[in-house]
């Protein structure tokens, strides 16, 4: 499928940034369950429904105060790290997104540096990065500990662009959600979507140049001839 939205020539690719959750891994119900039983365990039954809410990019204190109200800083780092206790728990079954580690593993033998760029806390992020035997990859890990806001403000990806030392133009960024693409596009990082058909078009329509199920014959001659033709025919979603 060829993407709609023209952004001008791709220059080469010289470094990679990823999102987290739903990118790096298939996180999302483990995520949804930790926040359940976090705000159950603070007597706050939420709905299912009402979960999406911390699916889009959201940083962990902008969670808590939507569910809880407005929190003292200290309250909202203790609840912070309880709610990580509880992603922990049932963390062991979280599974990469299909195809990533093995790309991550192709950046680094072709040099090309890679982070992270994450609205989940810094000690949650490095956990599962642990877990995953993924620490040593990537060059930076940006977190929500990082920066002032969160995704859609395009700060997350500055930092990292920074850190990897390499110019915005040639970065391509990874993301599954709408705050996110907004993010990455508001730092002047080229952004492709990853997720099935029903997130598709509110990607593209944020700005993501394509979509793709997930990272099951990405490479980076791939993604460059794509992105220089603005367009892709592998694995899209």
């Amino acid at each position: 499928m060829v993407s709609r939205i023209c952004v001008g020539e791709m220059q080469s690719i010289r470094g990679v940034i990823f999102d987290m959750d739903g990118v790096i891994v298939d996180s999302h119900p483990f995520h949804r369950k930790a926040w359940h039983d976090f705000l159950l365990s603070v007597g706050k039954d939420v709905a299912e429904s009402d979960l999406d809410f911390i699916l889009d990019g959201r940083k962990r204190h902008e969670i808590l105060r939507h569910f809880l109200g407005e929190l003292p800083e200290a309250q909202l780092i203790q609840y912070g790290n309880r709610k990580d206790e509880f992603f922990q728990e049932v963390s062991s079954d979280v599974k990469p997104i299909p195809g990533v580690v093995e790309f991550v593993h192709h950046l680094s033998q072709k040099g090309i540096p890679a982070g992270v760029a994450t609205s989940g806390s810094g000690q949650r992020t490095r956990f599962t990065l642990d877990l995953l035997q993924l620490s040593s990859h990537f060059k930076t890990v940006v977190t929500g500990n990082d920066v002032s806001e969160g995704k859609p403000d395009p700060t997350i990806y500055r930092v990292a662009c920074q850190q990897l030392e390499v110019k915005a133009e040639n970065v391509v960024a990874f993301e599954d959600a709408v705050s996110g693409i907004r993010a990455a596009t508001g730092a002047g990082i080229r952004c492709v979507g990853v997720g099935g058909q029903q997130q598709a078009e509110k990607l593209r329509e944020a700005g993501a140049e394509q979509v793709i199920k997930n990272f099951v014959g990405v490479s980076i001659n791939w993604l460059e001839s794509g992105l220089r033709r603005n367009g892709f025919h592998a694995n899209s979603a």
